[in-house]
């Protein structure tokens, strides 16, 4: 079945609030206003909202079963696809910009710094994610072998709020409040089996 017009315009404002924090980096670039250390507020930005918008594909399934609203899954992609956007330019911002590409550089800070250890191993394991969230891939390799692979995100996640937490030296609130969300996502998940207003709900397809 088609989509109405105002799943279009949903459509169309889910991908237009994703793009608004790019839009509000690259102003705020333009305009000098990144602080001290631009470099170093433009790689945390770019992840932080990466981070955010994993967290928001993560809220979808259960908005969608808890208010019997399947067609919600359709924006589960968009949103993780721009999730991925947003952490590899994260990545490529500190080795191309702050590390000029430096490799034995970007090495010793893998193996000395558990934040970039743990925020590689997450980047790693969301590669075949983005790879695989196309209708050819899911055709190719088949729904089941597609779960499996995209349940990496109850993984993912979790790994990009301990690489966040680490990272940050003053205030610890912001990613103790992610990880608060992610721990009743996660836990919602596990009840999901019990609870009967997840229950009942449709079950959404792979495909949006």
């Amino acid at each position: 079945m088609g989509r109405t017009w105002l799943e279009r315009l949903n459509y169309v404002l889910v991908l237009l609030l994703c793009l608004a924090p790019a839009a509000w980096l690259v102003w705020r670039t333009v305009q000098g206003d990144l602080g001290a250390n631009p470099i170093e507020t433009l790689i945390r930005q770019l992840g932080v909202w990466g981070l955010r918008l994993l967290i928001a594909g993560l809220c979808i399934t259960p908005l969608a079963r808890i208010f019997k609203k399947p067609r919600f899954i359709r924006f589960r992609r968009p949103v993780g696809l721009f999730a991925f956007g947003y952490i590899l330019t994260h990545l490529s911002t500190y080795i191309g910009i702050d590390q000029y590409f430096d490799w034995h550089a970007i090495w010793k800070d893998i193996v000395k710094r558990p934040y970039i250890t743990i925020g590689m191993l997450g980047f790693t394991l969301l590669l075949p994610l983005a790879l695989t969230s196309f209708n050819a891939a899911i055709r190719k390799i088949g729904p089941k072998t597609w779960r499996r692979i995209h349940s990496l995100i109850y993984l993912i996640v979790p790994l990009g709020v301990t690489h966040y937490y680490l990272l940050v030296k003053a205030d610890h609130r912001p990613p103790l409040i992610y990880g608060a969300i992610v721990a009743l996502l996660l836990g919602w998940r596990v009840a999901a089996k019990w609870w009967p207003v997840a229950a009942r709900a449709p079950r959404p397809s792979v495909q949006p």
